[in-house]
């Protein structure tokens, strides 16, 4: 009973991401989200990025995309602001929230792999995070928040590999409430 006890745990400290907002928004002037609401959007990401590329390993980027912020439910989300003047061991947070559980092993291995940055798979969750992030901004622009395009811009110079770069000019000439406007516009509004 002890280990599930400890599973138990675990999934009540993931619980506590739905809670936990994305601290970037505030100095963007706009927006809102929970960490675990961004992690959804990484994970979509992340499995159609996979998609798209026919040597992925797709089963290993939606892991790591799931981990890619576990830690935060120890450290919180650090913005750019943040990164500035505090120190945080992440490391030790995703060890520390991962010890017991029955992929462990498998868990920080895929962490490690993705903090390294050095494998298609690691570059492509890394990806599918800047363009989640990519969306909530686009939204916020086409919304007429003047900060906007210059987080946009910087969120796609962090951008890694080809396929996402290609998503990213994508996202940049889409409407954001394209995919379901469209369906309510007449023909003769299209015109």
């Amino acid at each position: 009973m002890e280990a599930y006890q400890r599973w138990a745990k675990a999934l009540f400290e993931v619980a506590i991401l739905k809670r936990l907002k994305r601290t970037g928004y505030a100095y963007l002037g706009t927006g809102s989200e929970s960490i675990a609401e961004h992690s959804f959007g990484v994970v979509f990401c992340a499995w159609l990025l996979a998609s798209l590329v026919p040597e992925a390993d797709t089963d290993k980027v939606i892991r790591m995309a799931i981990l890619h912020d576990l830690a935060e439910a120890r450290i919180g989300d650090l913005n750019s602001v943040n990164k500035l003047y505090d120190q945080v061991d992440e490391v030790r947070a995703f060890q520390d929230a991962l010890s017991g559980l029955p992929f462990e092993e498998e868990a920080l291995s895929l962490v490690e792999e993705y903090l390294a940055q050095e494998t298609l798979e690691a570059r492509l969750a890394h990806d599918a995070d800047q363009l989640d992030l990519m969306v909530m901004l686009k939204e916020q622009r086409d919304l007429g928040n003047p900060y906007a395009p210059r987080w946009l811009a910087y969120a796609q110079k962090r951008l890694k590999t080809q396929v996402g770069r290609r998503l990213a000019e994508a996202l940049l000439q889409t409407d954001w409430a394209s995919w379901w406007l469209d369906h309510f516009v007449s023909p003769d509004e299209k015109a």
